[in-house]
């Protein structure tokens, strides 16, 4: 009895074990999910404050908020092309290694780009922008390099495959209209019989007699029920 009560309540912790496990994984899960979310709205916002001041803005704001923009706009676009591609393809590996360490040098860019919006030395921000301009350039061009080819190299994929499958279409339709004839069947075989209708000539008659007669035994003569019977023969 003591050893059914210890198995009892060891069953009840594991489960209240499990239980607790499932709901600390269903609880991350879902805070990740909110901060997923916040992250999304965060950036749409900031996205939507940048190209607002790039055309509201002048000078020299305006061109910060555009390089900002382009360059948020490259990496985000080159990112979501890259993880959705490498689970087919896995030698886009080794290219979104290199994206991110493209990444590194983007924040870093947007960090001194959105620290110049609030720069108040409008000299200092004279002299910094035309490098953050360059850096900005280079980094989209590779950015955009990077999801291009990963592109091209999706299509290309889909495009030998599209051939090849339809190759094996064309030969499977070939053998579906091609069919051959069983031997002694067909234009080549011999004719069969060939039924002709009863002849009607004066031999007709004789001949299905010569085939009563033998198929009829000998001695034994058929009685019709129309024939008359015979009269016997007078003794008088």
């Amino acid at each position: 009895m003591d050893v059914v009560l210890v198995i009892m309540a060891l069953i009840f912790v594991a489960f209240l074990a499990f239980g607790g496990y499932m709901t600390v994984k269903a609880v991350g899960a879902a805070k990740r999910g909110v901060d997923r979310k916040v992250e999304q709205a965060r950036r749409a916002v900031e996205d939507t404050t940048l190209r607002a001041r790039s055309f509201v803005q002048p000078g020299t704001a305006a061109e910060l908020a555009q390089l900002r923009l382009r360059l948020r706009t490259s990496m985000r676009a080159t990112q979501d092309a890259l993880h959705a591609r490498v689970a087919e393809d896995s030698s886009l590996k080794e290219s979104l290694g290199l994206f991110e360490r493209l990444s590194a040098h983007g924040h870093e860019v947007d960090a001194e780009l959105k620290r110049l919006e609030s720069e108040p030395d409008k000299g200092q921000v004279a002299r910094v922008l035309p490098e953050l301009r360059t850096r900005t350039e280079q980094i989209t061009r590779s950015a955009d390099a990077l999801r291009h080819a990963a592109r091209d190299r999706a299509g290309r994929f889909a495009s030998d495959d599209l051939d090849a499958l339809s190759s094996q279409i064309d030969l499977e339709a070939g053998a579906l209209r091609h069919w051959t004839t069983e031997p002694g069947s067909g234009a080549g075989s011999e004719p069969g019989p060939v039924w002709e209708a009863p002849r009607t000539d004066r031999g007709q008659g004789r001949g299905r007699e010569q085939d009563r007669a033998a198929i009829t035994p000998p001695g034994v003569r058929p009685v019709y029920p129309w024939e008359k019977r015979p009269r016997p023969e007078s003794t008088t």
